[in-house]
């Protein structure tokens, strides 16, 4: 009997650790953040690349690792708007994370991600790459001033597509905003209602609008830029191989691990830490 409570005791003390162990990570990854807007809510967007089916699938994985990874950080999510695929996975999807600190947590995710495995379908098991591309922005509060003149917009409504409801995909409900000046676009249709779409929407062209004008003052939007929209071999920033062999590396900082699984399923902590550590001038 004293030896299975031990046994209890140390198991409890070994999980006790663990669970300390976390948070003093994730405080330490913290420490790193140096952006104004690095404690607000943001949105994530992601696209598939070309090659169909694959690149779809593929998009649909990181949407699943996303979420993952927002759940183990305790923050909230609301998927905003989503473009299923002809066979399978997605054309793009936007997601809204809420929490404090989530831009700070995924802001170095944006870029493009490859992924090399055996294709569930391809019937001759070839193996194949995928491209899809993610972009991060901030949602902007009372503390961030962005001003956007009515004359610079374009607002189109449109009939909602995908999950929603028999009501939803019968009425435009869906909308669709474009900034004239800089040919930024925005859509919700995860509303019944027109008007809070639209105001969902008014909110992501806010926080791309930020994005942006960040990226000028930091003389690196080109650069950026490349690496968010072009989906091709020269500009990914991380390659998740889980055929012939296993490996997750980010090319940025060399970091590298072979649990594909615990990535795939939102284990992006340490991906993250050694992204800020570089960009504070030091790798992790």
């Amino acid at each position: 009997m004293a030896a299975e409570n031990d046994l209890e005791t140390l198991s409890q003390v070994e999980q006790d650790f663990k669970n300390l162990s976390i948070i003093a990570a994730k405080f330490e990854t913290e420490c790193l953040f140096s952006g104004e807007a690095d404690s607000n809510n943001c949105f994530l967007e992601i696209n598939a690349g070309a090659g169909g089916t694959e690149s779809h699938d593929w998009a649909s994985i990181m949407m699943r690792m996303y979420l993952r990874f927002a759940e183990r950080l305790g923050f909230k999510t609301e998927i905003i708007n989503i473009i299923n695929g002809e066979e399978a996975g997605i054309k793009s999807c936007t997601i809204r994370i809420i929490g404090k600190r989530a831009y700070g947590w995924f802001k170095t995710e944006a870029g493009v991600h490859r992924l090399v495995r055996i294709s569930p379908f391809n019937a001759a098991g070839k193996r194949m790459t995928s491209f899809a591309s993610s972009w991060v922005y901030p949602e902007i509060d009372d503390n961030i001033a962005i001003t956007i003149e009515d004359k610079d917009l374009r607002i189109d409504t449109f009939r909602a597509s995908g999950a929603g409801g028999q009501h939803v995909n019968t009425t435009d409900s869906a909308v669709r905003i474009t900034h004239i000046p800089t040919n930024t676009v925005t859509q919700c249709q995860s509303d019944r209602s027109q008007h809070k779409n639209k105001a969902q929407a008014m909110k992501m062209l806010q926080a791309k609008l930020y994005e942006l004008e960040m990226q000028k003052r930091t003389d690196s939007v080109n650069e950026q830029n490349a690496a968010k929209t072009d989906n091709s071999w020269g500009h990914q920033i991380r390659s998740y191989v889980l055929q012939p062999y296993q490996m997750v590396k980010d090319l940025r900082t060399d970091y590298e691990t072979s649990d594909t699984k615990g990535v795939l399923d939102g284990d992006l902590e340490e991906f993250v830490s050694a992204s800020l550590a570089m960009n504070a001038g030091g790798k992790k």
